[in-house]
């Protein structure tokens, strides 16, 4: 039995870009645990371009005053201390992608609800594409040199620089200090787990031009979150000492504030550290001395380390749809569309919310 398919109204289409916005999000790994409208989120989404024109959205980041004091009767006049004021740029562009129906004698052919299976389609590539555009901007792959690299992605999008990591903000697992010194024994483990719980903290104390990473706040408790590469849990799943895997898990299952969009889906709990793992974390085989060391990069996040902002591609909604009857209306094509910008934010040249785990991870199933 043929499936019928037309284009169709203004409303139904509006129905089905609604749907398909809705669908993405559910199946995006980022858009259903660090993703927010708030400043308490890991990535925010700026709305000021969803209602507005423009392509670019403009956010400031206000310094601590720094100055010294003035004490007694000392004259005060002529000591005051300038407001400093970096800032930083989110641009948006479209993005489309076109999914074909086939032919009328295809369509007769097949029982399936071919509109509903282009959306379906559609909503896990447009996912995909999210949460794999989040790795490659929060990670600053800049030489998209990672082995797991999609091919989705290659270059930064709508003008957003996708930027390496600044020395203030990488750490190396084991007794690594950089890249080429990585060794297969630098892997992920509690000890480095305990160091990375430190860095956030101590940041703007071992250097003042650095901005103090903020945790995600819930309910009173303030954590980060190490989101890694399954390798490097495997790494941390077999490690033998007195913390075994089962005491942080536990940590987390029983934890205040376990409730938190950034807990739910968490293997564990250390050190107020909310551990994540994604295969999507990315990959390298070029560490080390010799360039042969399997190696991953972790992420270590808190709030803001990344920015999205959305134009409404369609009325009301962030996406459109489109369905178009082509060749002597034989063809049914759909057209999805999205008007987004993502980066990782980025203030006077340092990384905000985000610090580059480096480590040895060889994948335990490989020769």
């Amino acid at each position: 039995m043929q499936t019928v398919i037309g284009t169709s109204s203004a409303q139904t289409v509006k129905r089905w870009a609604t749907d398909l916005a809705i669908d993405a999000e559910k199946r995006s790994y980022w858009g259903t645990k660090f993703v927010g409208d708030d400043e308490n989120s890991i990535v925010q989404r700026k709305v000021e371009l969803e209602e507005d024109a423009g392509d670019r959205v403009v956010f400031d980041l206000l310094m601590r005053l720094r100055g010294e004091a003035t004490f007694g009767d000392d004259l005060i006049e002529g000591k005051e201390e300038n407001l400093t004021f970096y800032q930083d740029e989110l641009r948006i562009d479209q993005v489309r992608k076109a999914v074909s129906a086939g032919g009328r004698m295809s369509r007769k052919r097949t029982v399936h609800d071919l509109r509903k299976s282009a959306k379906r389609n559609g909503a896990i590539w447009i996912s995909e594409w999210l949460d794999e555009g989040y790795f490659v901007y929060l990670s600053g792959d800049s030489a998209f040199a990672a082995v797991n690299q999609d091919a989705k992605w290659k270059i930064g999008f709508a003008g957003n620089p996708v930027t390496a990591p600044d020395t203030d903000h990488i750490l190396y697992g084991g007794a690594g200090t950089s890249k080429a010194t990585i060794t297969t024994a630098d892997k992920m483990s509690i000890a480095f787990l305990e160091r990375i719980a430190v860095k956030p903290t101590m940041m703007n104390a071992t250097n003042p031009d650095v901005v103090q990473m903020q945790p995600i706040t819930y309910e009173g408790t303030k954590r980060f979150v190490v989101l890694m590469s399954p390798i490097q849990t495997h790494s941390l799943r077999t490690e033998t000492g007195d913390l075994s895997w089962s005491k942080i898990a536990m940590a987390l299952a029983t934890a205040e504030g376990r409730n938190s969009p950034i807990c739910k889906g968490g293997l564990g709990l250390h050190n107020n550290l909310v551990l994540h793992e994604h295969a999507s974390v990315r990959r390298f085989n070029d560490y080390g001395a010799g360039a042969n060391v399997d190696a991953a990069r972790a992420l270590l996040l808190g709030a803001q380390a990344g920015m999205v902002a959305y134009g409404a591609a369609g009325k009301g909604t962030r996406m459109n749809w489109v369905e178009k009857l082509a060749d002597a209306d034989n063809l049914v094509n759909f057209y999805v569309c999205m008007i987004l910008g993502m980066k990782k934010t980025v203030f006077n040249g340092k990384d905000f919310g985000v610090c580059a785990l480096d480590t040895a991870a060889k994948d335990p199933n490989a020769a």
